[in-house]
């Protein structure tokens, strides 16, 4: 994410619906700004490449670290070292070069799509996959355990479906199996394919016998990657888009899993997969095409009763870009407006775009309120307070990032700080790592004209919790 410092405007009055302000309470103020993290150790890593922002990977692995990004000159790079040392070990990958859409490539282009991603399975060999955009499975994987440097370009997982990747993704499920999905196809037109990787065979095999969402050769799902929640089930959520252009969005979705193998709608109903725009029983909130909704912008929580509660954004009555929350209640979903912003968010065509409206989080508090933290271009960044009726009844006021008041080491107009989360945790209570460098915003996947910035420091930072 591209962190920007911007003059925050205090909430009240603007932004409240059915909130204190309407019920004549004092807003609530909760102050957390004391949590802060403090900097326990910074790595200079390498140069990389900040013509364009692009996902790096990091990996804190049973007392190792991994890491895969482009560098100075936008060469696949990956790493190695353990966390007692304070260097990475770092290896080019052999450059191919993806002179069509029918070929590999370890060489970034001009695409924000095509970041980086990294795990390990069960016998400590590490996969890594990446560079991909509607182009074939680019994918390396180890011959020894917890060994960059022998990481092997493997042309093919199953065979099938596999020359127009897009969002690789590796997860475990809750029996620590390896999991690797993406989808096939292209925006407007596209499924999401689910792998299971096998320790013993050696071998990728599909999860599921088809796709688990399937726009029908006229739209795709942009959807989460399951998770696993505090009622032990996998949860799925998504809009569908109609074709390459991000205004083309509609209809917020849902589903969920005991097994990420068979699947239910919010009533626990049983979903033939796969997940169609047809069954209307996933639909939360029927959005419409311009409706205010891009992809990834929704949220889910567990209420209480461990029932779904989902946030997100479309327009108003007003055409006005506002926060909503939905809940399941006696077999349907109803949805509230949560603020009352006077901006609207004209959001349109394809490409990697800037955001000017970010929902960053939603989450039930241990007292039984709810938070959801955002950035907005007119309104800055902030925390809304929402009780158990969601309505806004305050803020919680958080501690700044260490990466707010940075100012950009670079002298080139328009850099800003970018950073990447560890795809691994450590061991040590507190202790977080993250990879920060700096880069140009995006710029629709097209090429810039030269000049170009110079290449960025790449920095690993460890950080540990505290308070002040």
């Amino acid at each position: 994410m591209i962190h920007r410092t911007v003059i925050a405007s205090f909430l009240f009055p603007l932004c409240l619906v059915n909130s204190s302000c309407r019920t004549g309470k004092t807003p609530v103020e909760v102050d957390e700004s004391h949590m802060r993290d403090s900097v326990v150790q910074v790595i200079e890593i390498d140069r990389v490449w900040s013509g364009h922002p692009v996902g790096f990977a990091l990996l804190t692995h049973n007392g190792r670290q991994y890491i895969a990004y482009y560098n100075a000159g936008r060469n696949m790079v990956v790493g190695q070292r353990d966390l007692n040392d304070d260097k990475f070990d770092l290896r080019v990958m052999p450059p191919t070069y993806r002179e069509t859409s029918g070929g590999t490539s370890t060489v970034l282009g001009w695409d924000s799509h095509n970041y980086l991603t990294m795990d390990i399975d069960c016998r400590d060999f590490i996969h890594l996959a990446g560079n991909m955009h509607v182009d074939p499975l680019t994918y390396f994987r180890s011959t020894a355990p917890e060994d960059i440097f022998t990481l092997k370009q493997q042309m093919e997982m199953t065979g099938r479906d596999e020359k127009k990747c897009t969002y690789p993704r590796f997860m475990k499920n809750r029996d620590g199996e390896l999991l690797f999905h993406y989808r096939d196809g292209s925006s407007g037109s596209g499924n999401e394919i689910y792998n299971i990787w096998s320790c013993e065979t050696i071998k990728w095999s599909r999860l599921l016998d088809q796709p688990l969402t399937d726009g029908k050769g006229l739209m795709n799902a942009y959807q989460s990657q399951p998770t696993l929640m505090a009622d032990n089930w996998y949860h799925v959520w998504w809009v569908w888009r109609d074709t390459p252009d991000c205004s083309t969005n509609h209809d917020l979705s849902y589903m969920k899993s005991p097994d990420l193998k068979s699947w239910y709608n919010a009533d626990n109903e049983p979903v033939e997969l796969p997940a169609t725009i047809d069954n209307k029983t996933l639909i939360i909130d029927p959005i419409p095409v311009k409706g205010g909704i891009i992809n990834l912008a929704a949220k889910l929580c567990l209420d209480d009763k461990l029932k779904p509660v989902f946030a997100y954004h479309k327009y108003d009555a007003a055409g006005n870009l506002q926060f909503y929350v939905a809940e399941r209640i006696g077999g349907r979903w109803v949805s509230k407006q949560v603020t009352n912003w006077d901006y609207r968010w004209e959001f349109s065509g394809g490409g990697s775009i800037v955001f000017e409206v970010r929902l960053n989080s939603f989450i039930r508090r241990k007292d039984g309120m709810y938070e959801l933290s955002y950035y907005h271009i007119k309104y800055g960044k902030g925390t809304l307070l929402l009780n158990d009726d969601f309505q806004v009844v305050g803020t919680v006021k958080k501690p700044s990032s260490i990466f707010d008041s940075m100012k950009p080491e670079g002298s080139f107009p328009g850099l800003a700080p970018l950073t990447s989360d560890d795809l691994g945790r450590s061991d040590e209570p507190g202790v977080r790592y993250m990879l920060k460098w700096e880069s140009l915003p995006s710029n629709r996947d097209r090429a810039r004209p030269e000049p170009w910035p110079d290449p960025a420091v790449l920095y690993l930072y460890k950080l540990k919790s505290q308070r002040f």
